[in-house]
């Protein structure tokens, strides 16, 4: 019997390259950056399915080049902002990704860098590396208190909803932005359903998890971050593009926001040389809020299962677009 041929943009996880190899001939780029455009664009040319991750651009182009035979993108990520899902569509090709594993360990992130800002952990270490720590001080590094504090969630989908769970046990009060979630949900978590503008005026924590769509992109900007508190610690484990970068640099460089911490960024990666790397009030992680050794290999597990599933023609676990199988 004859394997499907497959691409994988990046080495993943043991667990789930071995279940691709097993199904699959497969070919895989080894590379710590992404394959460049021109190699994927290559490398695509008579495959069978296609495992990519979000920091591949899979477009109309991509998928022509790959040609008509091509049935499956299985994305290794939950978001899928990276993939021209109606060009995919318009094509027969299904597209998933790896919703549902990584909520808890974002969320976990997600609450890690709140504490972090408001404690000012990252700049304790910079301060102790750097020697100046020469005595205990009753005023030294003054940070926010988190317990009993308002938090404000943008979006109160399934990383939003662990961010409620997790802001109980520091008897937070917890205010959502999400026109998408009924309040009874929301009533359920102990969580208040408020207007944006609300939210940003009365959060001490305002923390983002809303997909990136045309709608998102630069929600927060140079208006919003006037009506946040001037002592406000923004979090955005979500996507970088929802934060205008240039509105959020003067935010904290004028005083209108105290701090950010934030695991995603625009650009991304985030140049060394970049303005907001000269900013003492702020945190930036190199996007690794699902970073844990157990759900990076259930994503693995997971997208090598939805590839599998969509190079037999079945329905995968993780469907994007359904009904590209679904006939409709």
């Amino acid at each position: 019997m004859v394997k499907p041929r497959v691409y994988v943009t990046r080495i993943i996880p043991q667990a789930g390259l071995e279940m691709v190899r097993e199904f699959c001939e497969a070919e895989v780029w080894e590379g710590e950056m992404p394959p460049p455009r021109q190699v994927l664009m290559e490398k695509v040319k008579g495959v069978d399915g296609l495992l990519s991750l979000l920091t591949d651009p899979i477009d109309a182009e991509v998928m022509d080049a790959a040609g008509p035979q091509l049935k499956v993108i299985s994305n290794y990520a939950v978001g899928y902002d990276n993939i021209d899902v109606a060009a995919a569509t318009a094509r027969g090709i299904i597209v998933t990704n790896t919703p549902g594993v990584l909520t808890d360990t974002t969320a976990d992130f997600a609450f890690t860098l709140l504490m972090a800002a408001a404690r000012r952990v990252v700049e304790g270490m910079d301060y102790v590396r750097a020697g100046k720590w020469l005595t205990w001080g009753p005023t030294l590094l003054l940070g926010r208190d988190v317990h009993h504090a308002t938090l404000g969630l943008i979006g109160m989908g399934r990383i939003g909803s662990g961010m409620a769970r997790r802001a109980q046990g520091f008897e937070m009060r917890v205010l959502y932005y999400d026109p998408y979630c009924p309040p009874e949900k929301g009533e359920a978590l102990g969580a208040q359903s408020v207007e944006l503008n609300t939210l940003l005026a009365e959060s001490d924590f305002v923390s983002v998890h809303v997909p990136l769509t045309p709608e998102t992109h630069h929600m927060l900007g140079v208006e919003q971050f006037k009506m946040m508190k001037s002592s406000a610690i923004l979090i955005n484990t979500a996507r970088g593009p929802i934060v205008d970068p240039d509105a959020l640099y003067a935010a904290l460089k004028n005083g209108e926001i105290a701090y950010a911490a934030l695991d995603v960024t625009e650009p991304e990666p985030l140049p060394a040389d970049h303005k907001l790397l000269t900013l003492p009030n702020l945190i930036v992680c190199p996007h690794i809020a699902s970073a844990s050794i157990a759900t990076r290999t259930k994503m693995a597990t997971m997208a090598a299962e939805n590839l599998i599933a969509g190079l037999k023609g079945e329905m995968p676990p993780n469907p994007v677009n359904p009904e590209v199988l679904k006939g409709e």
